[in-house]
């Protein structure tokens, strides 16, 4: 989106009109403008190498989510006009080199706020968001198929009920979230393929859900409890503390998932009212 609408994301580089500040930061390795507009021009993109309105997403290749005190993330004037023509009502897109990687492989990418610097029109910060890094695009309500019903059936019919139930608990996880007003996001394209995640404030949160129909419940809250955990140890080295969080389709029959949970750090919540969420 761009113009005067812009819902958060940018969605793909088909039909963007893209302008580079410079050599992009890619997954750890610097790729210098000409190779990122080649591959822009690939995916449907049109490229130029100044500024004007016609521009509709700015990629800032040296922001790559680094710390909003590094110096370094001091706006070229590209991205000085980006905010101006903001500043007038015009919304110009502005992806980080994280967001440019991510649109690539067809990942959403996320628009970046901006600030300026107090007392300096010509200077202008790209604001951190929690979960960079870890939260990726707005969560999609996935649609479930049929299998045909027939004697070698029972057990797919089975698995449909356990996977209906699942989306159903994603589904109702998505609008639970939406009434608090947070948007509930999926995982970003180097994170854990945990199943949700969202923010409050500084704190993020990553969830995996599990349904209970058709299976055993115990065995589908241990599986659950292994792998938020699992999730959750993978992105502390780099990300600090993350809020796992295990959500059920129902509140379990044994109370003592509840004391598990709790003991291990873990948020177990469950449809309807995700308690806790």
């Amino acid at each position: 989106m761009h113009g005067e609408i812009c819902d958060g994301w940018v969605r793909a580089l088909r039909g963007q009109t893209l302008c580079f500040t410079g050599r992009v930061l890619i997954d750890g390795e610097w790729i210098v403008r000409k190779c990122c507009e080649e591959t822009a021009h690939q995916l449907g993109a049109n490229c130029k190498s100044d500024f004007s309105r016609r521009i509709t997403v700015v990629v800032h290749g040296d922001l790559a989510s680094q710390a909003v005190t590094d110096k370094q993330r001091q706006y070229s004037k590209k991205l000085v006009g980006a905010a101006r023509e903001r500043d007038r009502g015009y919304h110009i897109c502005v992806v980080d080199g994280d967001g440019f990687a991510d649109l690539i492989e067809g990942y959403p990418a996320l628009c970046r706020k901006l600030q300026r610097a107090q007392g300096r029109d010509d200077h202008v910060y790209v604001l951190p968001r929690p979960g960079d890094g870890i939260l990726g695009g707005p969560l999609q309500r996935q649609r479930v198929g049929h299998h045909e019903t027939d004697a070698l059936a029972l057990d797919l019919s089975r698995l449909d009920k356990g996977t209906e139930a699942h989306e159903a608990t994603v589904a109702a996880l998505i609008d639970y979230l939406a009434r608090e007003q947070v948007e509930a996001r999926g995982h970003a394209r180097n994170a854990p393929r945990f199943d949700a995640g969202w923010s409050r404030g500084d704190e993020v949160f990553i969830a995996e859900v599990k349904s209970l129909t058709g299976t055993s419940e115990d065995q589908q809250i241990r599986l659950g409890i292994g792998q938020i955990l699992d999730y959750a140890h993978q992105l502390q080295p780099t990300h600090g503390r993350i809020n796992p969080v295990l959500v059920l389709e129902r509140q379990p029959m044994n109370p003592r998932w509840i004391s598990l949970a709790e003991a291990n750090g873990i948020r177990l919540t469950w449809a309807p009212d995700f308690a806790g969420c």
